[in-house]
């Protein structure tokens, strides 16, 4: 469980996911989930990873055994959390602190009370005592060779009380050998200027190291995180995506972007930076939550581009609609296409797509005029990226790209007076000069005359049993009334090493996902290199 790093430790990214961002409604994690957030945290560079409570329950004390054989941590370093001895007891001898001990971890971090009110009425002891367990904890760790962080709960709130009471316990954790105290922003209700003015304060007054661990409650977490560094601050507390109880804590990815691409701060080794997009939807699948599309830097729109006002400029220089180059992140610009989209916007996407439109005015205005025309009817490219570039391609072909044509298909819903239903569907094609009929059942309509469809294929293309329809989304459009409506169907495919949208829109969702299943058939043929067969 050995970690070696090529940072100095002037200053600490500290990753909390594992403990507070577990907090989260919605995520529950296992001792292998933790685990394998654990590898791509020290994957990605962070210098601390705090992996949970030792000894508070079995699932942590679990994953620090575990931990010490299975993870060779290359760049963090394992932090045990837990909290300042009892009231009227002894470090040396307080089950908890030993806990964290035996946990092997190198670096301890302490919860203890700042707040006046919360000693006497939470921890039901003196101010007095509250300062003697801070002393007696971090002077025996200290003594048990092990690097101590020291989080003040309630620091802000504290403060804003009684804050000589406050200081007094950064000063006490300081002197007794904590190498950083971290004021804790635990209801997350500060704003920036407030966070700036007291780390300012107590950074001059205690001559403390001083770390800053924000929640997200004012939406203000990741401001506030950089606006204690502005103060002086050296360490920062954070979680992946910003994961935590309530609303969450202060992102990490932005957090690390932030100090790297607009403070010039070294805190991740080198090249690690690139890998911020991939280890932020990495972490999201292990905890299974879908990652946020506009989430700043690692999101899919993050640098997503509509209007065509836009596209104009970014085609003379991407750098006039972009606060920074999406790669330095791992990220990608995309230009998406709309009601809204100028020659520009078609001409980039072209040039995204890997289609060549030759400089073609009349062709470009062609193609912004029949995605204008679409979605007027309620089409959205945006969106279906995949049904975008199969339009593209007709109008630069002349033709539509065609590996099947469709002589009729039929959809069956039959209810029974048991209960029970059943769903078949029939399709008549041709591909490759045969005529084929075939008939599926499914759990569904669509579900039916997806399996029909691949039926009728799979044998004359067998590229088409990699396919998997991934996600079904129907939306209602604006109509006349009620079922009369149109209706607007996306369907995500994938083929194992990628996924794509397409879009259909009709007066019925059958109709609808349809035309968005032969488009998705279609287009996995594209990628699969395969050529049409007419």
């Amino acid at each position: 469980m050995t970690a070696s790093s090529e940072l100095d430790d002037s200053f600490h990214v500290f990753d909390t996911t594992l403990r507070d961002g577990a907090q989260r409604e919605g995520i529950s994690l296992t001792v292998a989930d933790k685990l394998a957030i654990a590898r791509h945290l020290d994957d990605y560079g962070v210098g601390f990873i705090e992996g949970g409570w030792p000894g508070a329950n079995p699932r942590d004390t679990e994953f620090f055994v575990r931990a010490r054989t299975e993870i060779d941590f290359r760049h963090a370093r394992l932090v045990a959390f837990g909290s300042t001895r009892r009231a009227g007891a002894k470090a040396a001898e307080d089950p908890q602190v030993k806990a964290l001990l035996d946990s092997g971890a190198e670096v301890i971090c302490l919860v203890a009370k700042s707040h006046d009110r919360h000693v006497e009425l939470a921890l039901r002891t003196t101010l007095d005592e509250n300062l003697e367990m801070i002393r007696d904890t971090v002077s025996h760790l200290r003594e048990q060779g092990r690097r101590v962080f020291l989080d003040c709960e309630h620091f802000f709130d504290g403060y804003r009380a009684n804050p000589e009471y406050a200081k007094a316990v950064v000063r006490t954790a300081a002197e007794a050998g904590a190498d950083v105290v971290i004021l804790c922003d635990t209801n997350g209700g500060m704003l920036p200027a407030q966070i700036g003015a007291v780390v300012a304060t107590v950074l001059a007054d205690t001559g403390a190291r001083l770390g800053i661990h924000a929640q997200d409650d004012t939406g203000c977490a990741v401001a506030n995180t950089l606006a204690a560094v502005d103060a002086g601050a050296t360490h920062v507390q954070c979680t992946a995506n910003g994961y935590g109880e309530r609303v969450g804590n202060a992102n990490l990815f932005p957090v690390v972007a932030a100090l790297e691409l607009k403070y010039g701060k070294k805190v991740l080794p080198e090249g690690r930076l690139r890998e911020t997009t991939r280890i932020s939807h990495a972490i999201a699948e292990v905890v299974n939550l879908t990652p946020s599309t506009h989430q700043p830097y690692v999101g899919v729109s993050a640098f997503a581009h509509k209007a065509g006002l836009h596209a104009s400029a970014i085609k003379v220089d991407p750098d006039l609609y972009q606060h920074t180059d999406p790669a330095l992140v791992g990220n990608t610009m995309r230009m998406l296409v709309s009601d809204m989209a100028g020659r520009a916007s078609i001409e980039l996407k072209g040039k995204e797509l890997g289609v060549d439109l030759g400089g073609d005015r009349e062709l470009v205005g062609r193609v912004v005029e029949r995605v204008k025309e679409r979605e007027l009817k309620g089409y959205t490219y945006e969106a279906a990226d995949a049904s975008f570039e199969l339009l593209l391609r007709a109008e630069v072909a002349g033709s539509r790209l065609t590996y099947f044509s469709v002589e009729s298909w039929r959809a069956i819903v039959e209810d029974r007076p048991d209960g029970t239903h059943a769903n078949e569907a029939t399709v008549k094609l041709w591909a490759k000069g045969e005529r084929i009929v075939a008939t599926a059942e499914g759990n569904g309509p669509v579900n039916a005359l997806d399996r029909a469809l691949r039926v009728a294929l799979e044998r004359i293309y067998p590229q088409l049993a990699k396919l998997e329809l991934v996600d079904y989304k129907v939306r209602i459009l604006e109509g006349v009334h009620g079922t009369q409506s149109t209706t607007r169907v996306l369907i995500n495919t994938s083929d194992g090493s990628g996924e794509w949208s397409t879009v259909g829109v009709a007066e019925n969702v059958i109709a609808a996902s349809w035309q968005a299943l032969e488009d998705a058939y279609t287009y996995g043929l594209l990628r699969a290199g395969v050529e049409p067969a007419e």
